[in-house]
């Protein structure tokens, strides 16, 4: 982010760490992973597209871990936590900057479960993934990305119905936790043009923590 503001970057351009002290997710939280356990990068894009639909771009990188996780059985928790028995192997954040976007993400790879943050974080390693390597996972995330964000760009909406595929929210009955306290019930009725999460009551979701219920 800061090479964007200091006019340092170039549009596609990937910065990839090998351990993290100080990241930060959605609501501001932090996180670390040790040296050689998780894959963490960050990418610098330009939409062409109209800023009221830059929602979608935190989900189309949502939707491509996914994707590049399919042998896992991965889904995508709303709006891009990507999911593997219903538990977290991946975050990520996206940020408007200047003229474009800087999207930073972090995937459990190499983490035995002793060194997972939270108990209900898993990694590929815990999930048996012995043989997935960081630099090939990079390789399909980016790959899928680019593809689908061209579309989307183009204006062509064909990964609205491919997230809704591979939603582990859609459908189901949430606890919506927003910033400042207040929360909401309801059931997961889609994902709107804008990304919203559009519960069955009719209420758009921008920003909040949600929680499924069982």
């Amino acid at each position: 982010m800061q090479l964007v503001r200091d006019g340092k970057a170039k549009v596609g351009e990937v910065i990839v760490a090998e351990y993290q002290t100080a990241g930060r997710g959605r609501l501001d939280r932090s996180f670390e992973a040790d040296k050689g356990t998780a894959l963490l990068f960050s990418f610098y894009i330009q939409p062409q597209r109209n800023r009221d639909d830059w929602g979608w771009i935190p989900l189309i990188a949502g939707y491509s871990v996914a994707k590049s996780l399919q042998s896992f059985n991965a889904v995508v928790k709303w709006p891009n936590d990507v999911l593997i028995n219903g538990k977290k192997v991946s975050g990520l954040i996206a940020e408007v900057v200047g003229e474009g976007v800087v999207i930073g993400i972090g995937v459990n790879v190499g983490m035995e479960e002793n060194q997972l943050p939270v108990d209900t974080a898993t990694s590929l390693l815990v999930e048996g993934g012995k043989e997935f390597t960081r630099n090939k996972l990079i390789c399909d995330i980016l790959e899928e990305f680019q593809e689908q964000f061209i579309q989307w760009d183009q204006g062509i909406d064909e990964i609205q119905p491919l997230y809704k595929q591979l939603s582990a929210t859609i459908g189901t009955q949430v606890r919506v936790e927003y910033p400042g306290g207040a929360s909401q019930h309801g059931t997961a009725a889609g994902v709107s043009e804008t990304g919203a999460l559009i519960l069955d009551d009719g209420t758009h979701v921008q920003s909040a923590d949600v929680i499924h219920l069982r």
